[in-house]
This record gives C-alpha cells, structure tokens and sequence, in this order.
C-alpha cells in the first residue's frame, strides 16, 4: 500500500528468501507445526488425543485463516489465544486440545529460535560465497604490487592480492563464529509458564520421565533431536539474541571494513566497484562513478552494528523469570538486524565478484612513491661498489628534500631516481638502479602468503560448504 510506510529492508536491500522467515506466513504456520508436534507427542505418551484430532491439525496446518484471528485479537487482545482460536474454528474436532499445557512463549519463543537459525543458514551461505569470490580476486592479483598504507599514509609495498586476503580473513574469523552460533542455538522446547514444566507434571501425573520425554518429542519432530536449553524462565534466555545480533553485528563490521577500503580504493581510481553501463552516478555531476554498492553496504552495516545493542540491553533488562518489555523491541530488532545484513552480504556478493582492477594506475601510484622507499637499496647497493655511505646518505637526504618541494610545492612528477642516475658517485647506470627499485622486489611474502592462505585455510572451507557455493543476487536499485 502506497499511502503507508512500508520498510526499505523489503522493497529494496533484503532477498525474497529472508524476507519470508521473518514473515507473518512463517511465523504462524510454524507456531501450527508446533501444536501438531505437541499434541501428537501428548497422545504418543498416553493423554486422551486421538489420531483423528492430530490428523485434523495436520490438515490446517499450512492454511492459516488470518481473518478470523485478526478479529478475535481485536476482542482479547492476545495474539497467541486469537490463533488458537482460529486454528480451532477450523479444527473443531481438536479444538479442545490446541496448546494443552502450554504457554504462550511455548509458540512464540521456539517459533523465534527456529527461524533465527534458518536465517543463520541464509547468512553462512552469502558468507561462503564471499569468501570464495574474493579468494579467487585474491589469487589473480597476488603478484600486483600496490602502495600499502598506514595512518592513511604510503608505506612498504603489498599486492592487491595480499590486501584482498585481510577482508578474507576477517570473514573467516565470522565464520568461524557463526559455526559455532549456529550449533549452539536450541529450542526452549516445552517448559510452561515461568520454566519449571508444572502444568505438563500435572498433565501426567507427576512423572517425571514422561514429562522430559515429551520434551524430547517435540524436539525431535520441530527438528531438534535433543537440543533443548535445559532450564529457562517463561522465556528462554534473551542473551541468546544478544549473541546471534552480535554475530551479525561482527560479520557487518567485516562488510564495512571492506566498503570503506574500496570507497578509497575507487577514490584513488585503481579498483572500482561494478559500475553498469546506463547508471547514473550523480544527477548534476554526469562524469561521476559513485561507489554507491559500497557507501549502501557501510550504511546498512551500520544500522546493523548499532542495532546489537538493542537484545543486549533487553537481555540486561529482563526481570526474574519474564517481563513483556521484550516482545515490541524483539520483534523490530531481530528482524531488521537480519534483513539489514542480508542487504549486506547481497551487496558484497555482487561488488566482490565484479571488481574491476586499473593496474596502470596502481602501477603509477607505486612508481610516483618508491623511490623515497628505495633509497635504502640503491644506497646499500652503491656501498657494496665502493661508494661512501655517508657521502650517498647525505646526497639522498638533499636529493629528496628537493624532490619533496617540486612534488608538494610545483606539482611535478617525482624525480628522484632521475637525480640519482645523473650522479656519478652511486656507480650505477639507470639500467642497474631501475633493476634495483623493481617494484616486486618490495613486496616480500606477499604472492606466497597468498597462496599459503588460500591453500591451507580457504580451500578446505570451500571444499566442505561446495554445496551452497554459486549463489546468485538480485540488486534491486
């Protein structure tokens, strides 16, 4: 509908496949799927259900009629009861025994642990994608030699292979945690009211060892097989969501990392992101190429760092076993966190595998400073051939400062090693110094380092993630 807000997370960063976990269709056929598991763990165990009744719940378990729910809500005012309502006006036969025992969060709360581990699923796999198309730009130009910089600021050479595997590396280290998030993440399974499992105790008589195995049950059928958080309150712990939205928050912090260095890089025109050809970069400016993929990733990535302290300070707030100040902020903060990151990680799949590299440039930017960087070499070099250390050491020193003013003060090329080959005391022709300052010689371990990385750390994650690589993106604007 025009005429109301309707969230930019859907209509124009997130993918269709995260929008649907997070939506009303999602959420309550899933709560539906969790009163079949429930009832049909109840009767396997003894209570008086009937295979007719579960059959009935299994008929309408995908076909939700909101109407009736919407308007029930309206008159009590609780929207777990409202769809307990409506499932039972559809299943009249099993209306009476919808939610036996149960709480409310018994729906709502396992409803939420569920989609947020699907949606981690979604994630690792846009996140393995990146990693495999920045390995292969890392690989590609592992021999291109580039200004490295610290403080902002030219310093000792890298490649453009190497700088690539340090947005890899901060990926790994997401992934790593993700893993370990994923694996961890349980159902609150069925605990009743403030967690101590009293209402299915009296349900069954006070047997202990049917109560946890109808826990174990439905676990098993919502897909669980033994994972249930062993205590919880009326809810399970909020610090759970602190820790899935921090999860985000880190892989976001990675993303904007890498937006940044390439807003700079495409500043200094040596890398640019995908640029198509009718885009317009800038309504007044027609010459210009935006990095507007990259700026979109720093700001959603952004929205999604300061986004985690939302579960932090609702985990922190949260009375004794439950108070409801949760539920409106929950509802906005995970799902925004998710959509937003999905917007992320779209973006950097589709920037990272279409990088465009202008190595004459970066090769004119490595010229204009290596040979303040050099003169170390070339005097080194000259000694070993008789020269005067502190005669060439001073020579360099004036040659420099000179060449310095003509640079910041005239704006003219650096001259420097022209300087250098004109004076006779270095014992060297421009041949043998141009040899001397060839830019591969300054770049160290760089090549090697990027093979051993991708060999040794990339290529066994690929290897066990083969079957989710190859994903493809929609960039909708």
């Amino acid at each position: 509908m025009r005429n109301l807000y309707n969230t930019p997370l859907n209509s124009r960063y997130a993918s269709k496949e995260m929008s649907y976990l997070f939506s009303d269709d999602k959420k309550f056929t899933t709560w539906r799927k969790l009163w079949v598991a429930l009832a049909e763990s109840e009767k396997e165990l003894g209570l008086n259900i009937t295979d007719e009744q579960v059959e009935e719940l299994k008929a309408y378990m995908n076909d939700v009629n909101y109407e009736v729910a919407e308007e029930r809500e309206k008159v009590i005012r609780h929207d777990v009861m409202s769809h307990v309502h409506a499932y039972g006006v559809q299943c009249p036969k099993a209306k009476g025994i919808i939610h036996l025992g149960a709480t409310s969060c018994y729906v709502g709360d396992n409803t939420d642990l569920i989609i947020m581990k699907e949606a981690l699923q979604i994630v690792k796999k846009k996140l393995v994608n990146i990693i495999a198309s920045l390995s292969q730009f890392a690989v590609k130009y592992k021999d291109l030699p580039t200004l490295g910089f610290t403080h902002l600021q030219p310093a000792q050479l890298t490649t453009v292979g190497k700088r690539a595997t340090l947005w890899i590396q901060d990926l790994v280290l997401d992934l790593e945690n993700l893993d370990h998030v994923i694996d961890s993440i349980k159902l609150r399974g069925v605990k009743g009211t403030t967690g101590t499992q009293a209402s299915f105790m009296e349900l069954f008589n006070g047997n202990e060892e049917t109560v946890k195995e109808l826990e174990r049950k439905v676990a098993e059928k919502m897909g669980f097989p033994n994972k249930t958080y062993k205590v919880t309150g009326q809810t399970y712990s909020r610090k759970v969501d602190s820790i899935v939205l921090n999860t985000l928050a880190e892989i976001a912090q990675s993303a904007y990392k890498f937006s940044n260095d390439l807003r700079l890089l495409q500043s200094m025109k040596e890398v640019e992101e995908p640029f198509e050809k009718n885009q317009i970069g800038s309504s007044a400016m027609a010459y210009k190429r935006n990095p507007m993929r990259s700026e979109r990733i720093s700001a959603l990535a952004r929205h999604v760092i300061v986004n985690a302290l939302n579960p932090a300070i609702t985990a922190a707030t949260q009375w004794f076993e439950r108070t409801l100040d949760d539920s409106a902020n929950k509802r906005l903060a995970v799902a925004e966190a998710f959509l937003a990151l999905d917007g992320v990680l779209n973006l950097y799949i589709n920037v990272s595998s279409n990088l465009v590299v202008y190595d004459k440039v970066i090769t004119a930017h490595v010229n204009n400073e290596l040979p303040f960087m050099a003169t170390e070499n070339i005097m080194m070099e000259a000694v070993k051939r008789g020269g005067d250390r502190q005669e060439l050491h001073e020579k360099i020193r004036v040659y420099s400062m000179e060449t310095s003013k003509r640079i910041k003060e005239e704006g003219l090329n650096n001259d420097l090693i022209d300087r250098i080959i004109k004076d006779e005391a270095f014992r060297m022709n421009a041949e043998e110094i141009k040899d001397v300052i060839d830019p591969k010689k300054f770049i160290g371990r760089a090549p090697g380092q990027v093979v051993d990385f991708i060999n040794e750390c990339i290529k066994p994650i690929l290897d066990e993630n083969k079957e989710v690589l190859g994903v493809s993106v929609d960039i909708n604007v």
